[in-house]
C-alpha cells in the first residue's frame, strides 16, 4: 500500500495581519476574525514564485523521507497559480531539484489539489507504475487576489506543502481517497480571465477579471455537505468508524466551515488541527501544511487515523484516510 514517507512545508516571511488589512480596505480585525477565524496570513516576496515555494517544501519532504532527488520517478504539482501557463511548474521544479529521473506534470483542482495529487500518487504506486512520487501543492494567491475587494482579500495567503509517496519505508498509509466534482457550479468560485475563453487584454485588466471571484455564501452551503460526504465514504471504504478518527485536518478556508464539519463528526475541538488563524486559506497547500505541522508537533502513535478533507473551485472536493504505520 502506498505511504507518505516524508512531508515538508514552506511559508513566506512576510506577514499580512488583520491590522494591515484595516489600512487597505473597509474592514476590521474583529469582523475578519469573527467570520473567518483568521488573524494573519503569509505573502510571498515580489521575486518569490510558486515554483520557489514548492522547491523549499519539496526539499524538506525529500530530507524527511531520507531519499535523493534522483530517486523520484514522478513530480505532481497542484496549483491554480502556476509560474506560467506553459511550461508546467512541475517541470520548473524538476529542474530546480535536479530530479533527473522524474517526469513532471501540473494538476489543477483548486483547494482540493493536494488530495487529488495524493490520489494519483497512490494509484500509480499501488499499480507498480512508479516507485517514488513527489506531490507538491504550492500557491501564490497574492498574485490573483484583488486587494480592493474586502470579501476575498482577507481570506487568502501564500504557501507550499509537499509529500513523498512510496510503497517502501515507514510512514502514513494512504488507506483511501474519495474525490468529487460539480462543474455545473463552476461560476461560484472562478478566476474569469487569462485562459482561452477570456485571453488577457486591456479590457480584462481594467475590469479586474484576473482576480478571484467568489460567491461566499453559496460556496459555504456546498462545502460542508460535500466534505462530510467524502469523509464518510472514505471511512466506510476503510472500514473505520467515526469514533476511530484520531485527527481531522480540514481545508483551512473558514473557521465556521471547520467547526460545522467537526460538529457533524462529533469530534472534540482539540482533535481538529487548525492553521487558519496564522496562515489563512492557502488553497491547495493548506491541508498539506497542516499535515506537516501535525506530524512535527505531535507524537503519533501506531494505528492513529488522520482524516483529511478539502473543498475548492470547480467545484471540487475530497477526503483521504491516513493510518500511521
Amino acid at each position: 500500500m502506498a505511504k507518505i514517507i516524508g512531508t515538508g512545508s514552506y511559508l513566506p516571511r512576510r506577514v499580512l495581519s488583520n491590522d494591515d488589512l484595516e489600512k487597505m480596505v473597509d474592514t476590521t480585525d474583529e469582523w475578519i476574525f469573527s467570520r473567518t477565524g483568521m488573524k494573519e496570513r503569509r505573502i510571498a516576496a515580489v521575486d518569490e514564485f510558486t515554483s520557489d515555494m514548492g522547491r523549499e517544501a519539496a526539499l524538506k519532504a525529500i530530507a524527511s523521507a531520507e531519499i535523493e532527488p534522483s530517486e523520484i520517478d514522478l513530480i505532481l504539482v497542484a496549483t491554480l497559480t502556476p509560474d506560467y501557463i506553459m511550461p508546467s511548474t512541475a517541470c520548473l521544479l524538476q529542474a530546480q531539484l535536479k530530479a533527473v529521473n522524474a517526469c513532471a506534470v501540473d494538476i489543477q483542482a483548486a483547494c482540493t489539489g493536494f488530495l487529488y495529487g495524493l490520489s494519483i500518487a497512490k494509484a500509480y504506486v499501488d499499480a507498480g507504475l512508479y516507485r517514488t512520487i513527489l506531490v507538491v501543492a504550492s500557491e501564490k494567491l497574492s498574485s490573483v487576489v484583488n486587494y480592493k475587494d474586502r470579501n476575498t482579500c482577507v481570506l487568502f495567503g501564500d504557501g507550499a506543502s509537499a509529500a513523498v509517496v512510496a510503497k517502501e519505508g515507514k510512514g502514513l498509509k494512504i488507506c483511501d481517497v474519495s474525490l468529487g466534482s460539480d462543474g455545473e457550479l463552476a461560476e461560484l468560485l472562478i478566476l474569469p480571465a487569462g485562459g482561452s475563453r477570456r485571453p488577457a487584454s486591456a479590457e480584462t485588466v481594467c475590469e479586474d477579471l484576473h482576480y478571484i471571484k467568489m460567491e461566499g455564501k453559496e460556496v459555504f452551503k456546498h462545502a460542508v455537505r460535500r466534505m462530510e460526504g467524502a469523509c464518510k465514504m472514505c471511512l466506510d471504504r476503510s472500514g473505520l468508524q467515526e469514533s476511530e478518527i484520531s485527527w481531522l485536518i480540514p481545508h483551512q478556508a473558514n473557521i465556521r466551515i471547520i467547526e460545522a464539519l467537526a460538529k457533524r463528526f462529533e469530534l472534540p475541538v482539540e482533535r481538529v488541527y487548525k492553521t487558519i488563524h496564522k496562515y489563512g486559506n492557502t488553497s491547495a497547500s493548506s491541508v498539506g501544511i497542516a499535515l506537516d505541522e501535525l506530524i512535527k508537533e505531535k507524537s503519533l502513535a501506531l494505528g492513529e487515523n488522520i482524516l483529511l478533507t478539502a473543498f475548492g473551485g470547480g467545484l471540487t472536493w475530497g477526503a483521504a484516510v491516513l493510518t500511521n504505520g
